[in-house]
C-alpha cells in the first residue's frame, strides 16, 4: 500500500541504453569476448574428433578484427601451443604486417581442423564448421583464405549469403555483402623455398593495398 499523494517509482530500474559510439563499440566487444570464451570451451569440450588427451588448437587476435586469417590445418608448433599460427607462419605473418603497414591487433588467425588427428580426414565436419562461428562472432573485413583446402573448406561451409571463393591468388573477392576475401597459398608451404615465398609474397601484399584503402572509421 502507498500513502496518498504519495508517488509509486517504477518497479524495474530503467535500462542503460549505450549513448555513445565508444559505448557502443565497448557492448560489441564484450560481447563479441564471450562469444568466443564460449566457443573455447565448447570446442575444449568436444569429443566428435578422436584426439586423446591432446587440447585442440584455438583461433587468436582481436575478437572483431577486420581481418580473419583461415588456414586448413595446424603444424606440430601449433598443436604444441594449442593457438593458430603460433610458430614459423606466425612469424612471417608478423614481418609480413610490419611491411605491409597493418596493424596486427586488427587480426584474427584460426583453422578449420582444431583437433591434432593423425589424419586429417578423421576431423569431424561439425568441428570443422566452427569457423562459422568465428566468422559469425568477429564479423572480419576481410577473409584472407590459405590454400586450397582452406579454400574447399571455406566454400562448403555454407556461409549465409556468400560467394563461392575462385583458386585466383592475389584478387580480391566477395565473401559475402560485408566481407571482401582474398585467397594465397597455403603459407605453411611456402616457406622453405624462394619461389613459394615469392608465390605467397606475392598474392599476399594485396592486402596491404586493401588495408590503406579501408577507410579507418
Amino acid at each position: 500500500m502507498h500513502g496518498k499523494g504519495q508517488r509509486v517509482g517504477p518497479s524495474k530500474p530503467p535500462l542503460q541504453v549505450p549513448a555513445t559510439d565508444d559505448e557502443i563499440r565497448e557492448k560489441y566487444l564484450e560481447r563479441a569476448i564471450r562469444e568466443l570464451n564460449q566457443l573455447t570451451r565448447d570446442i575444449q569440450a568436444c569429443a566428435h574428433c578422436p584426439r586423446g588427451n591432446l587440447m585442440p588448437v584455438l583461433g587468436s587476435g582481436h575478437p572483431q578484427a577486420d581481418i580473419l586469417m583461415l588456414k586448413f590445418a595446424p603444424r606440430p608448433s601449433e598443436i604444441e601451443e594449442g593457438v593458430a599460427f603460433y610458430g614459423r607462419s606466425g612469424s612471417a605473418l608478423m614481418k609480413s604486417f610490419k611491411r605491409l603497414g597493418i596493424d596486427p591487433l586488427t587480426v584474427y588467425g584460426t583453422v578449420s581442423v582444431k583437433c591434432p588427428v593423425t589424419d586429417t580426414e578423421l576431423s569431424a565436419p561439425e568441428c570443422r564448421a566452427r569457423v562459422l562461428d568465428e566468422l559469425a562472432i568477429v564479423q572480419p573485413r576481410m577473409a584472407v583464405v590459405m590454400g586450397e583446402d582452406a579454400l574447399e573448406e571455406i566454400n562448403g561451409l555454407g556461409v549465409p549469403l556468400a560467394a563461392e571463393i575462385e583458386a585466383a591468388p592475389g584478387k580480391v573477392q566477395k565473401l559475402t555483402p560485408s566481407c571482401d576475401a582474398l585467397y594465397v597459398p597455403d603459407i605453411d608451404a611456402s616457406l622453405d623455398d624462394e619461389r613459394s615465398k615469392r608465390s605467397f609474397w606475392k598474392a599476399f601484399r594485396t592486402l596491404g593495398d586493401w588495408y590503406a584503402d579501408f577507410p579507418p572509421y
